[in-house]
């Protein structure tokens, strides 16, 4: 059994691959989704990211279906104190930005679609710049003080924003951010290395990154000439250049030679950076669970390889 990992500045003890849930309520209906929660859970799984605004974009939704199905899942197996569950504010068009009380709201919204009375992990979904950080974290640690969160994180911060905020929450005597999460992956590079990465090490912090898979396109169902009917297949049309190309031959070949899926390969290259605590991907099938939750560690040279790519 794989083992599991400490974030830093924190207590999450988490297996080192979160399940993102963006997919429940949208291409894994209800059914779908216990399924693959299951699934998850069975093969050593405990962290489990969802988000307000998942699945708003979805015809016919209003937001909240994603927390909705994982709450009547986390009621139906009994099973919430061994999970670590993290969600997100400030995306929902019906509670947008990172004010007090739109923060205080929704996360009172989130706990009764959760079905619990905490939130392991509780994010700033996105930066709102027209909100003094100093609300926006005034607001976040009340919800530690209530017991309702028990760590926060950024998603879609700049390396300035956040280290602004670090500071802000050390002025006041506020709770920290804890962990990063925004988009970096092998084909997704440049914006994280040249300006999240210095940020997170200078503050002993890592990232836990989201289209760690870049929306399929590194899952190696992607190949050359091969047409793919998926939701999320025209999110990788600017993938499929001669870099994209070359990136995806050498995980394939590398998935062959160690006898696991090329996004086991890809999700162990995140692993390795020191600024990566656990990749999140999400999965609407059984087989895609299975490819995710293989945990791997590449050589230096596999490493290197896939680095100079």
């Amino acid at each position: 059994m794989t083992s599991r990992i400490t974030i830093p500045q924190t207590d999450l003890n988490v297996f080192p691959l979160c399940l993102g849930g963006n997919v429940f309520g949208w291409s894994a209906n209800k059914e779908q989704s216990f399924e693959v929660l299951d699934a998850f859970v069975a093969a050593g799984g405990n962290f489990i990211d969802t988000a307000d605004v998942y699945s708003e974009w979805v015809p016919g939704n209003s937001g909240g279906e994603s927390e909705t199905i994982l709450g009547e899942w986390m009621a139906a197996r009994g099973n919430r104190a061994s999970l670590v569950i993290a969600t997100k504010v400030s995306m929902l068009s019906t509670r947008p930005g990172l004010s007090a009380s739109n923060i205080l709201a929704a996360c009172d919204d989130s706990l009764r679609r959760l079905q619990t009375d905490y939130i392991d992990l509780y994010y700033a979904h996105k930066d709102d710049p027209s909100v003094p950080l100093e609300e926006t974290l005034g607001a976040f640690d009340q919800l530690i003080k209530a017991g309702k969160v028990r760590f926060i994180g950024a998603s879609q911060h700049s390396g300035a924003r956040l280290t602004e905020a670090l500071a802000v929450s050390e002025a006041n005597g506020y709770a920290k951010y804890s962990v990063l999460q925004n988009e970096y992956n092998l084909m997704e590079r440049s914006a994280f290395e040249a300006d999240s990465a210095g940020v997170l090490k200078a503050n002993g912090m890592q990232g836990l990154p989201f289209f760690s898979l870049a929306r399929g396109f590194l899952s190696g169902k992607y190949q050359p000439g091969v047409e793919i009917d998926s939701v999320r297949a025209g999110g990788v049309e600017g993938y499929k250049t001669e870099r994209g190309w070359a990136i995806v031959a050498a995980i394939s070949k590398i998935a062959e030679d160690r006898k696991v899926s090329p996004s086991a390969v890809s999700l162990a290259w995140l692993r390795a950076q020191s600024t990566v605590a656990a990749p999140i991907a999400s999965a609407r099938t059984l087989e895609q669970v299975a490819e995710i939750m293989q945990v791997l560690e590449l050589s230096p040279e596999e490493f290197a390889l896939l680095s100079s790519l």
